[in-house]
């Protein structure tokens, strides 16, 4: 298990616990009171560590080494009736951005997000979730495909931005982006959008438009991450943290601006401290949400949609 800069504490009693334990495994001295001493001080310095976590701390936190990407989220949810699904029919297939049928119960739906590598081989196989040109056209030929035979698209958003080479452009990475959400708007079928780590950029946008948009609790939404905020305001990293609270990225600051539907609550200590919980969670809101949209019409769909998005950044004084 690997520990952020604030969670140290939290380490320090965890191996304060397991010293103890062996103590009394390995001696015949009775530690019963002294181990339970420390695991009610863990458990109240974890609730008051998680409970006061700044922008900047959930930041870290969707980027934890543990934690969950999209593929782990659709085998967890889908287990063996997932089928990938490969190439934009252009170029390559970008293997940062994936995609594929699969079923929850007897409801097949198209999933598909960016996809970030366990270590530094896959890092550099996936391309650190920065999906190419090509990755979005593959993503708007599932969804073509999804809209053909009336199947709903759940799209999992984790991603430090798009591919900002130079290759990427010279393909055509802000016309991909800007297709997709065009088309994105006018899909007749429900689109369940869940941010499950980083969103930052047209990276996000390019599979970002949806009936419904949510948010894990320790993840993030804006347009610039803190760090180059931080670089092109103040020409350095080092105000990373006040770009974070400045630039309004949690999950409660996205609710309260309208711009996301729903937070999902996390467990204790974020998605990676149980999976098994998180997984089952956000099962459990694409049936529920898809329930709830499935009653409309492709046309109410479409309507509803856009009005969304138009409404937003509309204030009356």
């Amino acid at each position: 298990m690997e520990y952020l800069e604030f969670e140290l504490p939290i380490k320090e009693l965890e191996d304060q616990l397991q010293k103890c334990m062996v103590i009394g495994e390995e001696s015949e001295v009775d530690v019963t009171e002294t181990c339970s001493q420390i695991e009610k001080k863990l458990e109240e310095t974890r609730k008051d560590i998680y409970k006061n976590l700044t922008a900047w701390q959930r930041v870290q936190l969707s980027r934890h080494p543990n934690r969950p990407y999209t593929m782990d989220y659709i085998k967890a949810i889908c287990g063996d009736t997932f089928l990938e699904l490969h190439g934009d029919r252009n170029v390559k297939d970008d293997k940062a951005m994936i995609g594929g049928l699969g079923k929850i119960g007897d409801q097949s739906y198209m999933f598909i997000g960016q996809q970030k590598g366990y270590n530094t081989k896959t890092r550099q196989y996936r391309n650190f979730g920065m999906a190419n040109p090509e990755g979005y056209r593959k993503a708007l030929r599932l969804m073509k495909s999804a809209e053909k035979f009336g199947i709903p698209v759940v799209s999992f958003i984790d991603t430090p931005g798009a591919y900002p080479g130079i290759e990427a452009e010279e393909r055509g990475q802000g016309e991909a982006i800007a297709r997709n959400i065009l088309e994105m708007t006018r899909l007749k079928v429900p689109i369940i959008v869940i941010i499950i780590g980083e969103g930052a950029s047209g990276g996000a946008l390019g599979i970002g438009v949806g009936d419904k948009v949510l948010m894990l609790e320790n993840t993030w939404y804006s347009v610039i991450s803190p760090e180059s905020c931080s670089s092109i305001l103040w020409r350095s990293w080092e105000y990373k943290e006040q770009a974070a609270e400045a630039l309004k990225l949690t999950a409660a600051d996205m609710k309260k601006q309208k711009l996301v539907d729903e937070i999902v609550k996390e467990p204790l200590g974020g998605a990676h401290a149980n999976r098994e919980k998180t997984f089952e969670t956000v099962k459990n809101k694409i049936s529920s949400h898809y329930e709830e949209l499935k009653k409309l019409s492709p046309k109410d769909l479409v309507k509803t949609r856009m009005e969304k998005y138009a409404s937003m950044g509309v204030f009356s004084e």
